[in-house]
Protein backbone atom coordinates (compact mmCIF):
# COMPACT_ATOMS: atom_id res chain seq x y z
CA UNK A 1 0.00 0.00 0.00
CA UNK A 2 1.54 3.51 -0.97
CA UNK A 3 1.11 6.08 1.32
CA UNK A 4 0.49 8.93 -1.12
CA UNK A 5 -2.53 6.80 -3.07
CA UNK A 6 -5.75 8.91 -2.99
CA UNK A 7 -8.69 7.77 -0.90
CA UNK A 8 -10.58 5.96 -4.29
CA UNK A 9 -7.32 4.00 -5.14
CA UNK A 10 -6.81 2.97 -1.38
CA UNK A 11 -10.45 2.14 -1.25
CA UNK A 12 -10.13 -0.49 -3.66
CA UNK A 13 -6.62 -1.95 -3.04
CA UNK A 14 -6.12 -1.82 0.42
CA UNK A 15 -5.89 -5.05 2.31
CA UNK A 16 -5.34 -7.44 -1.18
CA UNK A 17 -1.81 -7.62 -0.99
CA UNK A 18 -2.80 -10.24 1.74
CA UNK A 19 -4.82 -12.35 -1.34
CA UNK A 20 -2.01 -11.79 -4.18
CA UNK A 21 -4.20 -14.43 -6.44
CA UNK A 22 -7.30 -12.89 -5.92
CA UNK A 23 -8.35 -10.08 -8.18
CA UNK A 24 -11.58 -9.91 -6.22
CA UNK A 25 -11.65 -10.16 -2.22
CA UNK A 26 -12.13 -14.16 -1.65
CA UNK A 27 -15.15 -15.38 0.97
CA UNK A 28 -13.56 -16.98 4.01
CA UNK A 29 -17.03 -18.55 5.57
CA UNK A 30 -15.57 -21.21 7.26
CA UNK A 31 -15.76 -21.24 11.79
CA UNK A 32 -12.51 -22.34 12.38
CA UNK A 33 -9.21 -23.87 10.52
CA UNK A 34 -7.14 -26.56 10.81
CA UNK A 35 -3.16 -26.89 11.49
CA UNK A 36 -0.61 -28.72 10.02
CA UNK A 37 0.83 -30.51 13.57
CA UNK A 38 0.50 -29.95 17.10
CA UNK A 39 3.15 -27.31 17.23
CA UNK A 40 1.66 -25.40 14.37
CA UNK A 41 -1.29 -24.68 16.40
CA UNK A 42 0.66 -24.19 20.03
CA UNK A 43 2.25 -21.33 17.71
CA UNK A 44 -1.07 -20.09 16.29
CA UNK A 45 -2.38 -19.53 19.91
CA UNK A 46 0.51 -18.37 20.73
CA UNK A 47 1.62 -15.67 18.21
CA UNK A 48 -2.24 -15.38 16.33
CA UNK A 49 -0.69 -14.94 13.10
CA UNK A 50 -2.67 -17.95 11.99
CA UNK A 51 -6.25 -17.85 11.69
CA UNK A 52 -7.61 -19.92 14.51
CA UNK A 53 -11.36 -18.82 15.09
CA UNK A 54 -13.86 -16.91 12.94
CA UNK A 55 -15.01 -15.24 16.41
CA UNK A 56 -11.23 -14.51 16.63
CA UNK A 57 -11.08 -13.27 12.92
CA UNK A 58 -10.93 -14.43 9.14
CA UNK A 59 -8.82 -13.19 6.74
CA UNK A 60 -12.16 -11.75 4.89
CA UNK A 61 -12.74 -9.70 7.98
CA UNK A 62 -8.86 -8.84 8.47
CA UNK A 63 -9.21 -7.40 4.61
CA UNK A 64 -12.06 -4.79 5.90
CA UNK A 65 -10.69 -4.16 8.98
CA UNK A 66 -7.38 -3.00 6.61
CA UNK A 67 -9.47 -1.16 4.47
CA UNK A 68 -11.16 1.18 7.16
CA UNK A 69 -8.07 1.51 9.03
CA UNK A 70 -6.01 3.00 6.51
CA UNK A 71 -9.03 5.43 5.13
CA UNK A 72 -8.94 6.71 8.71
CA UNK A 73 -4.76 6.93 8.59
CA UNK A 74 -4.91 4.45 11.91
CA UNK A 75 -2.93 1.76 12.58
CA UNK A 76 -5.84 -0.67 13.43
CA UNK A 77 -9.42 -1.58 13.37
CA UNK A 78 -11.04 -4.51 14.66
CA UNK A 79 -14.85 -5.27 12.77
CA UNK A 80 -17.97 -5.81 15.16
CA UNK A 81 -21.19 -7.11 14.32
CA UNK A 82 -22.69 -3.73 14.35
CA UNK A 83 -22.16 -0.21 15.14
CA UNK A 84 -23.40 -0.52 18.16
CA UNK A 85 -21.75 -3.61 19.21
CA UNK A 86 -18.61 -1.88 18.10
CA UNK A 87 -19.82 1.36 20.63
CA UNK A 88 -20.07 -0.83 23.63
CA UNK A 89 -16.71 -2.77 22.82
CA UNK A 90 -14.67 0.50 22.37
CA UNK A 91 -15.84 2.00 25.96
CA UNK A 92 -16.15 -1.48 27.52
CA UNK A 93 -12.31 -1.54 26.84
CA UNK A 94 -11.69 1.71 28.45
CA UNK A 95 -14.76 1.28 31.28
CA UNK A 96 -15.17 -0.12 34.37
CA UNK A 97 -17.35 -0.29 37.31
CA UNK A 98 -16.85 3.10 39.37
CA UNK A 99 -15.49 4.57 36.11
CA UNK A 100 -17.08 8.33 35.10
CA UNK A 101 -17.82 9.02 31.05
CA UNK A 102 -18.58 12.10 29.79
CA UNK A 103 -20.74 12.23 26.76
CA UNK A 104 -21.75 14.82 23.89
CA UNK A 105 -25.48 15.43 23.90
CA UNK A 106 -27.20 14.65 20.62
CA UNK A 107 -25.80 11.56 20.47
CA UNK A 108 -27.95 8.54 18.79
CA UNK A 109 -30.43 7.50 20.84
CA UNK A 110 -28.96 3.66 21.14
CA UNK A 111 -25.68 5.20 22.35
CA UNK A 112 -27.86 7.08 24.20
CA UNK A 113 -29.62 4.13 26.40
CA UNK A 114 -26.38 2.33 26.45
CA UNK A 115 -24.51 4.80 28.23
CA UNK A 116 -26.70 6.26 30.19
CA UNK A 117 -28.86 2.95 31.13
CA UNK A 118 -26.88 -0.04 30.65
CA UNK A 119 -23.67 1.17 32.05
CA UNK A 120 -25.84 2.62 35.31
CA UNK A 121 -26.08 -1.37 35.89
CA UNK A 122 -22.45 -1.99 35.71
CA UNK A 123 -21.36 1.19 38.01
CA UNK A 124 -20.13 3.57 35.27
CA UNK A 125 -21.93 6.81 35.24
CA UNK A 126 -22.47 8.77 32.60
CA UNK A 127 -22.49 12.83 32.05
CA UNK A 128 -24.00 14.74 29.35
CA UNK A 129 -22.42 18.13 28.35
CA UNK A 130 -23.40 20.46 26.10
CA UNK A 131 -22.08 19.51 22.69
CA UNK A 132 -20.93 23.28 21.78
CA UNK A 133 -19.52 23.81 25.20
CA UNK A 134 -16.16 22.33 25.26
CA UNK A 135 -15.29 24.51 28.48
CA UNK A 136 -18.18 22.63 30.12
CA UNK A 137 -16.62 19.57 29.62
CA UNK A 138 -13.61 20.59 31.33
CA UNK A 139 -16.10 21.59 33.81
CA UNK A 140 -17.52 18.14 34.18
CA UNK A 141 -14.32 15.91 34.48
CA UNK A 142 -14.47 14.03 37.98
CA UNK A 143 -10.66 12.04 39.85
CA UNK A 144 -12.80 9.11 37.79
CA UNK A 145 -13.49 10.58 34.67
CA UNK A 146 -11.79 8.11 32.44
CA UNK A 147 -12.79 9.12 28.71
CA UNK A 148 -14.57 11.64 26.72
CA UNK A 149 -17.11 10.28 23.89
CA UNK A 150 -18.40 12.29 20.55
CA UNK A 151 -20.52 11.97 17.96
CA UNK A 152 -20.24 14.86 15.25
CA UNK A 153 -22.38 15.66 13.39
CA UNK A 154 -24.47 14.73 16.26
CA UNK A 155 -27.94 11.87 15.29
CA UNK A 156 -30.33 13.74 14.04
CA UNK A 157 -29.59 17.10 15.27
CA UNK A 158 -26.42 17.84 13.02
CA UNK A 159 -24.66 19.80 16.09
CA UNK A 160 -20.79 19.68 15.40
CA UNK A 161 -18.46 18.94 18.08
CA UNK A 162 -15.11 21.10 17.89
CA UNK A 163 -12.88 18.61 17.77
CA UNK A 164 -9.27 19.64 18.20
CA UNK A 165 -10.98 21.39 21.34
CA UNK A 166 -12.08 18.74 23.54
CA UNK A 167 -8.78 16.61 22.20
CA UNK A 168 -6.55 19.75 23.44
CA UNK A 169 -8.88 19.19 26.81
CA UNK A 170 -8.99 15.46 27.53
CA UNK A 171 -4.97 15.35 26.56
CA UNK A 172 -4.57 17.94 29.32
CA UNK A 173 -6.77 15.53 31.99
CA UNK A 174 -5.42 12.57 30.49
CA UNK A 175 -8.75 10.99 29.08
CA UNK A 176 -9.15 9.26 26.40
CA UNK A 177 -10.95 9.96 23.16
CA UNK A 178 -13.13 8.29 21.11
CA UNK A 179 -16.18 9.49 18.59
CA UNK A 180 -18.43 8.29 16.06
CA UNK A 181 -17.50 9.33 12.76
CA UNK A 182 -20.63 7.43 11.39
CA UNK A 183 -22.42 10.65 9.85
CA UNK A 184 -19.29 12.70 8.38
CA UNK A 185 -17.12 9.67 7.46
CA UNK A 186 -13.72 9.81 6.47
CA UNK A 187 -14.24 11.19 3.23
CA UNK A 188 -15.32 14.66 5.08
CA UNK A 189 -13.45 14.26 8.49
CA UNK A 190 -10.77 12.81 9.94
CA UNK A 191 -10.43 12.63 13.74
CA UNK A 192 -7.31 10.54 13.89
CA UNK A 193 -5.42 13.82 12.29
CA UNK A 194 -7.26 16.01 14.78
CA UNK A 195 -5.76 13.97 17.77
CA UNK A 196 -8.82 11.35 18.88
CA UNK A 197 -7.73 8.15 20.11
CA UNK A 198 -10.33 5.99 18.91
CA UNK A 199 -13.10 6.12 15.82
CA UNK A 200 -15.92 4.40 15.77
CA UNK A 201 -18.17 3.69 12.72
CA UNK A 202 -21.58 1.53 11.89
CA UNK A 203 -20.51 0.45 8.71
CA UNK A 204 -23.69 -0.07 7.72
CA UNK A 205 -24.02 2.81 6.46
CA UNK A 206 -21.81 5.17 4.41
CA UNK A 207 -18.79 2.87 3.90
CA UNK A 208 -21.07 -0.34 3.17
CA UNK A 209 -23.63 2.25 1.18
CA UNK A 210 -25.94 -0.10 -0.13
CA UNK A 211 -28.57 -1.09 2.80
CA UNK A 212 -27.54 -5.05 2.46
CA UNK A 213 -25.10 -5.64 5.48
CA UNK A 214 -24.63 -4.51 9.10
CA UNK A 215 -21.31 -4.21 10.64
CA UNK A 216 -19.47 -1.61 12.77
CA UNK A 217 -15.85 -1.24 13.01
CA UNK A 218 -13.33 0.25 16.19
CA UNK A 219 -10.47 2.18 14.57
CA UNK A 220 -7.43 3.05 16.66
CA UNK A 221 -4.06 2.12 17.90
CA UNK A 222 -2.87 -1.30 17.40
CA UNK A 223 -2.66 -1.33 21.13
CA UNK A 224 -5.91 -0.18 21.99
CA UNK A 225 -7.41 -2.38 18.88
CA UNK A 226 -5.66 -5.55 20.41
CA UNK A 227 -7.55 -4.43 24.26
CA UNK A 228 -10.94 -4.68 22.36
CA UNK A 229 -10.22 -7.76 20.12
CA UNK A 230 -8.96 -10.06 23.51
CA UNK A 231 -11.68 -8.60 25.62
CA UNK A 232 -15.19 -7.56 24.28
CA UNK A 233 -15.20 -8.69 21.02
CA UNK A 234 -13.85 -12.11 22.07
CA UNK A 235 -15.74 -12.37 25.70
CA UNK A 236 -18.99 -10.83 24.26
CA UNK A 237 -19.11 -12.59 20.93
CA UNK A 238 -20.00 -8.98 19.14
CA UNK A 239 -18.32 -10.30 15.85
CA UNK A 240 -18.98 -9.53 12.09
CA UNK A 241 -20.47 -11.94 9.82
CA UNK A 242 -17.38 -12.74 6.84
CA UNK A 243 -20.02 -12.71 4.64
CA UNK A 244 -21.27 -9.13 5.71
CA UNK A 245 -17.76 -8.23 5.60
CA UNK A 246 -17.33 -9.30 2.36
CA UNK A 247 -20.69 -7.06 1.18
CA UNK A 248 -18.84 -4.16 3.12
CA UNK A 249 -15.31 -4.94 1.00
CA UNK A 250 -17.33 -4.43 -2.20
CA UNK A 251 -19.41 -1.43 -0.23
CA UNK A 252 -15.78 0.20 0.09
CA UNK A 253 -15.02 0.25 -2.57
CA UNK A 254 -16.80 2.62 -4.04
CA UNK A 255 -17.58 4.45 -0.89
CA UNK A 256 -15.39 7.66 -2.21
CA UNK A 257 -17.49 7.73 -5.29
CA UNK A 258 -20.36 7.66 -3.44
CA UNK A 259 -19.81 9.89 -0.65
CA UNK A 260 -18.74 12.68 -2.99
CA UNK A 261 -22.24 12.27 -4.79
CA UNK A 262 -24.01 11.86 -0.90
CA UNK A 263 -22.24 15.88 -0.76
CA UNK A 264 -23.49 16.84 -3.49
CA UNK A 265 -26.83 16.12 -3.44
CA UNK A 266 -27.16 16.60 0.08
CA UNK A 267 -26.25 20.32 -0.19
CA UNK A 268 -28.88 20.73 -3.28
CA UNK A 269 -31.52 19.25 -1.32
CA UNK A 270 -30.84 21.69 1.74
CA UNK A 271 -30.44 25.04 -0.48
CA UNK A 272 -33.66 24.56 -1.85
CA UNK A 273 -35.32 22.92 1.52
CA UNK A 274 -34.01 26.84 2.67
CA UNK A 275 -36.53 28.16 0.29
CA UNK A 276 -39.67 26.09 0.58
CA UNK A 277 -42.20 28.26 2.59
CA UNK A 278 -43.57 25.12 4.84
CA UNK A 279 -39.82 24.88 6.09
CA UNK A 280 -39.21 26.71 9.37
CA UNK A 281 -34.83 26.00 8.96
CA UNK A 282 -32.65 23.56 7.46
CA UNK A 283 -29.47 22.35 9.26
CA UNK A 284 -26.65 21.19 7.07
CA UNK A 285 -23.32 21.20 8.32
CA UNK A 286 -22.65 23.29 5.00
CA UNK A 287 -25.18 25.36 4.84
CA UNK A 288 -24.78 29.05 5.52
CA UNK A 289 -27.68 29.03 7.95
CA UNK A 290 -25.71 26.00 10.04
CA UNK A 291 -25.16 27.84 13.40
CA UNK A 292 -21.86 26.06 13.37
CA UNK A 293 -20.99 26.46 9.61
CA UNK A 294 -17.23 28.38 10.20
CA UNK A 295 -16.81 25.05 12.45
CA UNK A 296 -18.17 22.56 9.64
CA UNK A 297 -15.59 24.23 6.80
CA UNK A 298 -12.55 23.82 8.90
CA UNK A 299 -13.73 20.18 10.57
CA UNK A 300 -14.74 18.75 7.74
CA UNK A 301 -13.24 19.95 4.65
CA UNK A 302 -14.51 17.63 1.97
CA UNK A 303 -17.72 18.06 2.64
CA UNK A 304 -21.21 18.26 5.18
CA UNK A 305 -22.31 14.53 4.48
CA UNK A 306 -25.09 12.72 3.26
CA UNK A 307 -28.21 14.39 5.81
CA UNK A 308 -30.03 16.96 5.88
CA UNK A 309 -32.94 17.79 8.91
CA UNK A 310 -35.24 20.34 8.46
CA UNK A 311 -38.09 21.32 10.42
CA UNK A 312 -41.93 21.65 9.73
CA UNK A 313 -43.69 24.75 10.35
CA UNK A 314 -46.81 22.91 11.05
CA UNK A 315 -45.20 20.81 13.61
CA UNK A 316 -46.50 16.98 14.08
CA UNK A 317 -49.05 16.78 11.44
CA UNK A 318 -47.40 18.09 9.12
CA UNK A 319 -44.42 15.91 9.67
CA UNK A 320 -46.83 12.85 9.09
CA UNK A 321 -48.22 14.31 6.05
CA UNK A 322 -44.70 14.79 4.30
CA UNK A 323 -44.19 10.88 5.82
CA UNK A 324 -47.25 10.09 3.88
CA UNK A 325 -46.76 12.15 0.47
CA UNK A 326 -43.72 11.23 -0.01
CA UNK A 327 -42.86 8.69 -3.32
CA UNK A 328 -39.84 8.12 -4.17
CA UNK A 329 -38.19 8.93 -1.17
CA UNK A 330 -38.07 5.83 1.12
CA UNK A 331 -40.39 6.06 4.55
CA UNK A 332 -37.99 3.91 6.98
CA UNK A 333 -35.23 4.07 9.35
CA UNK A 334 -31.52 4.38 9.03
CA UNK A 335 -29.08 6.41 6.52
CA UNK A 336 -25.94 5.96 4.35
CA UNK A 337 -28.02 3.86 1.63
CA UNK A 338 -27.90 4.30 -2.29
CA UNK A 339 -32.03 5.37 -1.59
CA UNK A 340 -32.91 8.39 -0.37
CA UNK A 341 -34.13 7.43 3.31
CA UNK A 342 -36.76 9.88 5.56
CA UNK A 343 -37.13 9.74 9.39
CA UNK A 344 -39.44 11.23 11.54
CA UNK A 345 -37.38 10.87 14.69
CA UNK A 346 -39.88 11.88 16.98
CA UNK A 347 -42.09 8.94 16.46
CA UNK A 348 -39.39 6.07 15.16
CA UNK A 349 -35.83 6.34 16.07
CA UNK A 350 -36.18 8.46 19.51
CA UNK A 351 -39.89 7.66 20.58
CA UNK A 352 -38.63 5.87 23.40
CA UNK A 353 -36.38 8.72 24.77
CA UNK A 354 -38.27 11.16 27.06
CA UNK A 355 -39.94 14.57 26.09
CA UNK A 356 -36.89 16.35 28.09
CA UNK A 357 -34.69 13.48 26.56
CA UNK A 358 -35.78 14.55 23.30
CA UNK A 359 -35.70 18.49 23.93
CA UNK A 360 -32.39 17.97 25.07
CA UNK A 361 -31.28 16.18 21.47
CA UNK A 362 -33.16 18.94 19.85
CA UNK A 363 -35.48 16.57 18.08
CA UNK A 364 -39.08 18.47 18.14
CA UNK A 365 -42.28 16.53 16.52
CA UNK A 366 -41.63 18.36 13.35
CA UNK A 367 -38.21 17.73 12.91
CA UNK A 368 -37.23 15.34 9.79
CA UNK A 369 -34.03 13.32 8.92
CA UNK A 370 -33.12 13.13 5.60
CA UNK A 371 -30.56 10.73 4.50
CA UNK A 372 -30.15 11.99 0.97
CA UNK A 373 -29.03 9.39 -1.51
CA UNK A 374 -27.28 8.80 -5.27
CA UNK A 375 -30.62 9.70 -7.46
CA UNK A 376 -30.66 12.48 -9.63
CA UNK A 377 -31.06 15.09 -6.95
CA UNK A 378 -33.79 16.80 -9.19
CA UNK A 379 -35.88 14.10 -8.73
CA UNK A 380 -35.57 13.80 -5.10
CA UNK A 381 -36.03 17.65 -4.69
CA UNK A 382 -39.53 17.31 -7.06
CA UNK A 383 -40.72 14.65 -4.97
CA UNK A 384 -40.05 16.85 -1.91
CA UNK A 385 -42.20 19.55 -3.51
CA UNK A 386 -45.21 17.84 -4.34
CA UNK A 387 -45.10 16.20 -0.80
CA UNK A 388 -44.30 19.77 0.50
CA UNK A 389 -47.79 21.42 -0.94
Amino acid sequence: MKKHWGMQTKAIHAGLDTAPRDVSPPLHMANTYLFESAQEAAHAFETEDLPIYTRWGNPTIGIMETKVAILEGAESAVATASGMAAVSAALLAVLKAGDHLIATSGIYSGTYHLVYEDFAHLGIETTQVNATDPEAFAAAIRPNTRALYMETPGNPSLVLNDISALVEIARAHGLITLIDNTFATPYNQTPIKLGVDVVIHSVTKFLGGHGDAMGGAVIGSQEFIQSVLKGPIRHMGGCISPFNAWLIIRGISTFPLRMKRHNENALAVANHLAENPAVAWVRYPWHPSHPQYALAQRQMPGGGGGVVVFELKGGLPSGEKLMNQVQLCARTVSLGDVRTLMTHPASTTHHSLSPAARYEAGISDGLVRLAVGLEDVSDIIDDLDQALV
